[in-house]
């Protein structure tokens, strides 16, 4: 008896000790064990994802390609196969399952030397506390601390939610995390869409997903894959016929197609990608998983960007070829040098080549393989090009004179690297365009911009024309000098005389604008001002309205932040983006009423709720359960009017003048009520057309990036105008073109468009013209604005501010605008 009490005592002190010991020993591994509860605020980093407005997506952000999907939004399919691949017993086990761990034990002990890789027999519970909370050393005091926080886990939280974590953060191959990601990534689908056989892929992947990958290990992808179809089966989860089925089919594999708008919606999404970053932050533009209703129309957009590469390229082509992209030393494996260079992959029509051979009538060239990853090593594909189909590359600009010669060897050599294009006649050369420009199109009733091109081609310069580039925008800013006078009294038919001006500037120097044409035409009306683009007129307009008004227009429609009140910069000598004077024709277009452009409709986060919309507008009565014979219920306008209705029916009427008589009757072509206005800086370094009918506003700019001469007689009219007219005979299909409508009070009264008085109905330079109530044409002696006594342009002793440059450049304003 003695014996055993000693004995018991001794096993009662061993294991006082051993639990003593394993108590410090706990106690050391928790010491400074992450807390498992920051679980409950954990949000994964998720894709943000930006849509056109008919749900295309466009674009894509994040440093971890991922869709959060609630748990409850997984089919039990696609669980099951997660969980009959990797934690059969996850409802069942604490957080660690024991049973695993022996197997494991016994399969390390019975692989012991044999070089296999150790298998833990990790709980997905494990796996979160390893993933979120741990590091992935293979040690044994991580797998202890692992337990103990799983232990702490499952205490904690839903099996559910668990889960939810799980399977939204793990990573799947191909860049993509989380099931939601997955299912887009390798079937092109949701995960409720997915089949046995797909989800069972799917679930084959987390262990190991590059020895699974589908296109480099396609035979181990199955295998895998029809191993978890078969533990699906030993679970009870599926049966032996849908099993069996199931493994019979290929993986299929269907990545994600390209989205057709996306190819030409990178000046669009990167403007949105900055706005969003200006918003929220980097780090949750990334990270957020917001989703984002842009504004975009996809075809448009591609309307846009083709339009403006077809002007630019068209303006350029007509300079001259200037030679060679590069070239190659030598034609000696020309396929792989070739192979290296990256093409315009915003441009896929336009191929690299290289010239094999050249004589008088053609040439032979080498392609570049097609697609992102070009193989060096594929077949040769070459193509011949005529002379015939290629007459611009025969003249270059060679020290600045143009030179032709009769044959293309006279133009291309052995090794030069070009760019050609496949037509219907057969290839033609191409070359990058160092002209750029912008094109932005817009409803001018919501301010929701279109299609953006912001130059010819994003891979080449991401810089964005339409909404960074600061220009002068020329005569296109007469529209709003004139509105200016409309709105203090005068009328269309008021008279200013067209004839020269010599404004002393203070210094001893004058200014002398001049029209672009050089001629004059004495006392016109407004109209003929406006549809002629008289400069001569503007100033005397402008120096009668006084500057400090015309400047004060400038800012309320937004074309300027501040504009100085000097007399050039009624000529539009001051400087603006597109998408502003878009902005400012889009008030003119509805009627007077303010615009904000914008390109985001609304934004959801991850979790689907709406935390941004655009449109401010309240309706009371629009979420009625039940129709009582009730009024249909009204979206409330409460914007502010930017310009008098009757002033906005008044300048739009006059710019139709433009169209119809004046410096843009090429627009007239179009066939619908289109009512717009030209311009063309000193020199012609910058032109511009913007154009409205009353449902779409559009805007056209072409200029170099270094501002330089584009040539004489280059003007808005002849360059951005046939831009123009290219994209809104896309534009215009399928949308009906209603004509504009005067305000209520308006009226209307036939005159002679050069004289404003009045007129017979029908006679010829007659035009029925829109007054404002208690106005109407000269009928006698009629008023001419024509001040002799022009004011000095401010010199030193009267604005300091003003700048040497500023002032040459102010001087240098001579109204080359048209």
């Amino acid at each position: 008896m003695k014996f055993i009490a000693n004995l018991l005592a001794t096993l009662i002190n061993l294991a006082t000790l051993l639990g003593v010991g394993l108590a410090f020993c706990v106690a050391a591994l928790t010491r400074d064990l992450p807390d498992h509860r920051a679980l409950a605020t954990w949000e994964p980093a998720v894709s943000t994802r930006l849509y056109a407005g008919d749900g295309a997506m466009i674009a894509q952000y994040a440093r971890e390609r991922r869709l959060f999907l609630p748990i409850g939004a997984v089919p039990a399919r696609v669980k099951q196969a997660f969980l009959s691949a990797e934690d059969k017993n996850f409802y069942l086990h604490p957080g660690i399952d024991l049973s695993s761990l022996a197997t494991a034990l016994w399969s390390n002990v019975a692989n012991y030397g044999s070089g296999r890789r150790m298998i833990g027999g990790s709980t997905i519970t494990q796996q979160i506390a390893k993933n979120f909370l741990l590091s992935s050393d293979r040690t044994f005091e991580r797998k202890l601390r692992e337990a103990i926080l799983s232990i702490r886990i499952d205490q904690t939280y839903s099996k559910d939610r668990i889960l939810e974590l799980y399977l939204n953060d793990i990573y799947l191959g191909l860049g993509a995390y989380g099931i939601a990601q997955a299912a887009l990534t390798y079937f092109d689908k949701s995960v409720d869409q997915l089949t046995v056989a797909e989800a069972a892929y799917l679930a084959a992947l987390p262990k190991a997903p590059n020895n699974y990958d589908p296109y480099r290990h396609p035979d181990r992808a199955v295998t895998r894959r029809d191993w978890v179809i078969e533990q699906m089966r030993r679970n009870g989860v599926i049966d032996r016929d849908v099993a069996a089925a199931a493994t019979a089919l290929p993986l299929g594999i269907k990545p994600k197609r390209q989205e057709a708008s996306a190819e030409k919606a990178d000046y669009f999404a990167e403007e949105v990608r900055r706005q969003l970053g200006s918003r929220y932050g980097e780090a949750a533009l990334y990270t957020a998983g917001l989703s984002v209703r842009t504004t975009l129309d996809p075809r448009l957009q591609q309307a846009a960007m083709q339009a403006l590469r077809n002007g630019l390229v068209a303006y350029d082509q007509a300079k001259g070829y200037r030679g060679p992209i590069a070239r190659l030393p030598s034609l000696d494996g020309w396929q792989r040098a070739l192979a290296k260079r990256q093409p315009l992959l915003d441009v896929p029509e336009w191929r690299l080549a290289v010239v094999l051979s050249a004589a008088k009538d053609t040439a032979e060239l080498g392609l570049r393989p097609s697609g992102t990853e070009a193989q060096a090593t594929a077949p040769a594909d070459t193509v011949a090009i005529d002379r015939d189909d290629n007459g611009w590359a025969l003249c270059r600009l060679t020290e600045g004179r143009r030179r032709c010669t009769p044959s293309l060897d006279g133009v291309l050599s052995p090794g030069d690297i070009v760019y050609v294009e496949k037509l219907e006649i057969g290839y033609v050369l191409r070359q990058p365009p160092q002209v750029q420009g912008a094109l932005v199109s817009m409803d001018p009733n919501t301010g929701r911009v279109l299609a953006v091109a912001g130059g010819f081609s994003y891979a080449q310069s991401e810089f964005n024309r339409a909404t960074q580039a600061y220009r002068q925008p020329g005569s296109s800013f007469k529209p709003f000098v004139y509105a200016a006078a409309l709105d203090t009294g005068y009328a269309p038919t008021t008279l200013v005389m067209d004839a020269p001006i010599a404004i002393p500037d203070g210094t001893g120097k004058t200014w002398q604008p001049k029209n672009y044409d050089g001629r004059f035409s004495g006392p016109s009306t407004l109209r003929t001002g406006l549809e002629n683009s008289r400069n001569l007129m503007t100033v005397r307009l402008a120096r009668h309205l006084g500057m400090d008004l015309v400047a004060d227009y400038g800012k309320r429609f937004g074309i300027y932040d501040e504009l100085r009140s000097y007399l050039p910069m009624a000529l539009g000598a001051g400087e603006t983006t597109l998408l502003r004077l878009v902005s400012a024709y889009a008030v003119i277009a509805n009627g007077g009423k303010a615009v904000t452009p914008s390109m985001i409709d609304r934004i959801q986060d991850r979790y689907g709720r709406t935390i941004y919309r655009q449109d401010s507008r309240h309706c009371t009565d629009c979420n009625a359960l039940t129709w009582e014979n009730q009024e249909e219920p009204v979206l409330v306008d409460n914007r502010d009017y930017v310009l008098d209705p009757m002033t906005a029916y008044q300048i739009t009427s006059m710019m139709r003048g433009v169209v119809e008589r004046g410096t843009a009757r090429n627009v007239a072509t179009l066939g619908v009520p289109i009512a717009g206005k030209t311009g063309t800086t000193n020199d012609e370094k910058d032109v511009w057309f913007v154009g409205f009918t009353p449902g779409i506003v559009t805007g056209v700019f072409l200029g170099y990036d270094t501002p330089k001469p584009m040539g004489y007689g280059e003007t808005g009219g002849g360059l951005a105008a046939p831009i123009f007219i290219d994209f809104m005979k896309v534009a215009l299909q399928g949308r009906p073109v209603a004509d504009f409508h005067p305000p209520a009070g308006m009226t209307f009264q036939p005159v002679d468009r050069k004289t404003g008085r009045p007129a017979e109905e029908g006679a010829p330079g007659a035009i029925i013209e829109a007054f404002k109530p208690g106005t109407g044409p000269c009928d006698g002696s009629c008023a001419i604005i024509d001040d002799r006594e022009m004011a000095e342009l401010p010199g030193d002793d009267a604005d300091a501010g003003l700048s040497p440059e500023l002032r040459e450049k102010l001087l240098n304003n001579t109204g080359g605008l048209y």
